[in-house]
């Protein structure tokens, strides 16, 4: 069987070797590897990512950019691992965090062995379609499968119409193939979500599975409880925020005193924005948007973690945090 040696950076070495938790007496034809979805900010990647593994791992939001950590979604099946890495959506940079963002997905897209590349089926072709295409068709031989997200917003001739678009935009930048393939796909709607993860799937190298069996993400979980309060604080609020608001847990600690079948985990967060008048915004009218922020991220947490959780949040502001080097080290960039 062979194995992954020239994809080896990323990849979790000793897989499938001495854990007690990996699948042992894997089928013939096995096959395990990671793929990336990328595409201009809100074109779906979250959703579908979801969707894929059964679980949320990726926040998703109708603010565009809202992805800034690349996060990893297991889907395990009989004949199959494919780990999702998730990338902020590719677009041309206009600060310094913009850049890094850019630099972290080409650093992925090297890495991984297969790519899909999700363009919505309610929206034209445009100009950042074509920017990322052209950066695609310069990773050489990698396979790019052209996956049409949102196919439910539209009617069965306009779908018909995209996939077309589509199909000459892979023809026009990647050569005479084109993509290795085009999958129309709803998350929403659940129409041929499993058909993606074939089509991803039989891109991928022979090899032994990569992560333990059950195993749904590698994201360490103080990475994905700021994650969904950061989701949970972008909820209906003004465009200007997605891209100010950064999210720091500052701890995570079981209460003392608590019994043991009833803990309580203490957890205290700093939400930093750049301006007082975004944190006017993220508090609202006497605290209570900061408050229904607060609840509606408890709730996820505590499905996430599998216990009740006592949230403390507090807003700072951290001066154009996007522009500075040192703040956006300390900030986790």
């Amino acid at each position: 069987m062979s194995g992954h040696q020239e994809h080896d950076a990323g990849r979790p070495v000793s897989a499938g070797q001495s854990n007690g938790a990996f699948i042992t007496d894997v089928p013939e034809g096995y096959r395990a590897g990671f793929a990336s979805f990328v595409g201009r900010p809100n074109a779906g990647k979250s959703t579908l990512t979801n969707a894929l593994v059964g679980r949320k791992v990726a926040i998703t939001s109708n603010k565009p950019q809202t992805t800034r950590h690349t996060i990893r979604g297991i889907v395990h099946r009989p004949d199959s691992q494919l780990v999702l890495v998730d990338t902020p959506g590719l677009h041309r940079p206009r600060t310094l965090l913009g850049q890094r963002l850019n630099d972290l997905v080409e650093q992925t897209l090297a890495e991984v062995d297969a790519i899909g590349f999700c363009l919505p089926a309610n929206e034209k072709i445009g100009p950042g379609d074509r920017f990322i295409a052209q950066q695609l068709s310069g990773l050489g031989r990698k396979p790019v499968v052209a996956v049409v997200t949102k196919a439910d917003l539209v009617s069965r001739d306009a779908l018909g119409e995209q996939l077309l678009a589509v199909a000459a935009l892979g023809e026009e930048t990647m050569g005479s193939g084109g993509w290795a393939a085009i999958v129309p796909v709803s998350a929403t709607g659940d129409y041929q979500v499993e058909s993606v993860a074939d089509v991803l799937v039989e891109q991928l190298p022979l090899s032994p599975p990569l992560y333990p069996d059950g195993e749904l993400t590698d994201e360490p979980e103080i990475k994905m409880v700021a994650e969904l309060i950061r989701e949970a604080a972008l909820e209906g609020v003004r465009d200007e925020l997605p891209h100010s608001l950064a999210v720091v847990v500052e701890e995570m600690i079981p209460r003392e005193g608590r019994p043991e079948n009833n803990p309580l985990l203490d957890v205290h967060v700093n939400l930093f924005v750049e301006r007082s008048s975004q944190k006017a915004i993220i508090i609202g009218k006497g605290g209570s948007r900061l408050r229904e922020v607060g609840s509606r991220a408890r709730k996820s947490i505590e499905a996430l973690l599998g216990t009740r959780i006592y949230l403390d949040l507090h807003v700072k502001i951290a001066k154009d945090w996007q522009r500075d080097p040192k703040q956006l080290g300390r900030l986790g960039f």
